[in-house]
């Protein structure tokens, strides 16, 4: 049977764990994303193209919108657990009747609720640049929930293997970064080389922008399923190894 209370007891802590800094945890992203924003659309809207019929402006708010969630997805459950490891109170999380799978599940919910609210937040203060009402809704949310859930599970796995701050940093700067930057969030990849193109088509976050843009313009540089497939495996392999590792109590029970 499910412990629902302490499903949802933990639950509540990660909730309250961002919602009580949200100027840092929702505010601060939704400002980043913007004056991305102001900037790239006011030096490039004149000079790209990458759909036809829609600006670069508005091309560039998906994109914006979809690698804020998945950094504060990743940042959300990383930095809880480290915080709990570095400070020792990691062991009030694991004393109570609580299954690996409980444990994984709140922390994935937690890290996906931060990125939608995130992503929520850059959609609306950005709305001004031309963004259409989305074309495909459906897409847009399953690509928005789906890319938070892939970064939440990485974020668990890095916060488990991560034994201090500057390793978490180190993550974050050398593999969370490189992905979310060279998947296409400013430029569309038909615009590549074919080299790069190849590149970009091996980084599982590429598929999450583009499938989310999909969903606002009904344009793509892939097929939605096939993004869709990479995104959902991605996820179920990502979150089984956070899993496995609560499971396995590595790094976690001293």
């Amino acid at each position: 049977m499910i412990n629902t209370t302490g499903f949802y007891t933990l639950f509540k802590k990660e909730l309250l764990r961002f919602w009580k800094v949200a100027f840092q945890t929702v505010a601060a992203p939704v400002l980043t994303a913007l004056l991305y924003q102001l900037i790239f659309s006011h030096v490039l809207s004149n000079h790209v193209e990458a759909y036809p019929g829609v600006s670069y402006a508005a091309f560039l708010i998906p994109g914006l919108a979809m690698m804020s969630m998945a950094q504060n997805a990743f940042a959300n459950g990383s930095s809880s657990l480290i915080q709990s490891k570095v400070t020792g109170n990691i062991v009030f999380i694991l004393l109570p009747p609580l299954t690996g799978f409980e444990f994984t599940a709140a922390y994935l919910l937690a890290a996906v609720c931060r990125g939608l609210l995130v992503g929520a937040g850059v959609l609306v203060v950005t709305a001004a640049f031309g963004l259409p009402w989305p074309a495909h809704p459906l897409w847009a949310f399953a690509f928005g929930a789906l890319g938070c859930g892939v970064l939440g599970a990485l974020g668990i796995i890095a916060g488990i293997w991560a034994e201090k701050f500057d390793q978490l940093a180190a993550f974050q700067n050398f593999i969370i970064m490189p992905l979310t930057f060279l998947s296409g969030v400013f430029y569309s990849i038909s615009s590549l080389p074919p080299l790069w193109r190849a590149v970009s088509h091996a980084n599982p976050v590429f598929y999450m922008i583009d499938g989310f843009r999909f969903g606002f313009f009904g344009q793509a540089d892939v097929s939605p399923w096939l993004s869709f497939a990479v995104v959902g495996v991605s996820f179920l392999v990502l979150s089984g190894i956070a899993l496995r590792l609560i499971d396995a109590g590595y790094k976690l029970r001293h």
